[in-house]
This record gives C-alpha cells, structure tokens and sequence, in this order.
C-alpha cells in the first residue's frame, strides 16, 4: 500500500519542477544530493551512504562535491538552498548519468520511477540547448546575409562618416580689421 502511494505521488512530480532543480556548476547540469534524495523519498544522508558505499559506481564525471565557495554561491544566490549555509557538510552534484546510477543504488521503485522522471528533463533541457544553438546560428547567418546584401549602404556611410568636413561660412555681417 505504502509503495503504491509514494508511486503515485512520484507519478504526479510535474516535469518543470525536476528541471527546476537542474544547476550548470562546473560548466555541466546536475542536480544536488539534497534534491535528489527529496525525489527518490529517502533523506540526503541516506543517498549518501549509498554512494559512499558503491562509490567505484559514481566517477568525476557522475558526481562531484561542492567547494566551500561554490556552496556558499549556492546560498548566496538560492534561496531555497539557505539551509545549507550553516552547515558544514558539503553537497555532492550528480550529473545526469550519476542521478540515473543513484536508481540502481538506492533500488526501489519509485528510484527507477524517479530517475526516469530525471533523465527525461535532463534530455529536454539539452533539447532547449540545442534549440538555441540552432537559433543563433540562424541570427548569424542571416547577419552574414544581411552584411552582404547592404555592404553598398554601409560604405556609403563610411565613405560619408571618413571624409572631411568642410569648413562652414559664417553667416551674417562681418567687418573686417
């Protein structure tokens, strides 16, 4: 009965709030241990341990802990992360193949339910990516185009801009000495 429930609530976690928690630290997207483990219905000290434990199953490149300056950042510019800025442990950070991996630590089923629920943002986020990649190689091939297309207006206007100024006359009487 437990099992069902916690199913469906995991089942009911809409997909904005996921990528929500998704962070670019280090230059790549992760999601912090503390959020994770919310997800997967265990506490953070929990899915610590588990990782503690298998941790051959989690590289550099599927997890990571926090510098002291990179938390404090976090607490600085988050404020759902204010929590953490008395506290002296660090935050691990799980790329998307660690948070995956947690789901075959922690191994129940709303971890593989969740996990699923992560990979699935983590993808549609590098989607958007992508999507605004394509949008500003497009921008710049329409500014190559539009460059091209008007090179006769722009140096008309830098011939304009580059040659002399030609002195004015003053205008009214004037005696001369």
């Amino acid at each position: 009965m437990e099992k069902k429930r916690k199913a469906a609530t995991v089942s009911m976690v809409p997909q904005e709030v996921i990528e929500g928690k998704i962070l670019l630290i280090r230059g790549k997207k992760v999601m912090l241990d503390r959020d994770l483990a919310v997800l997967y219905g265990v506490s953070t000290k929990v899915l610590n341990q588990a990782v503690k434990r298998n941790r051959k199953r989690f590289p550099g490149d599927f997890m990571f802990q926090l510098t002291k300056d990179e938390k404090d950042e976090l607490v600085t510019n988050c404020d759902r992360f204010e929590p953490l800025k008395h506290s002296t442990a660090l935050p691990y950070a799980f790329t998307e193949h660690g948070a995956l991996m947690l789901a075959n630590v922690i191994r129940s089923s709303v971890a593989i339910e969740v996990s699923i629920l992560v990979v699935r943002a983590f993808v549609r986020i590098r989607e958007m990516i992508g999507t605004h990649k394509d949008l500003q190689r497009k921008i710049e091939n329409m500014e190559k185009r539009y460059d091209y297309q008007f090179k006769g207006v722009f140096d008309a206007i830098k011939e304009l801009l580059d040659s002399p100024v030609k002195q004015k006359r003053e205008i009214g009487f004037h005696v001369k000495p």
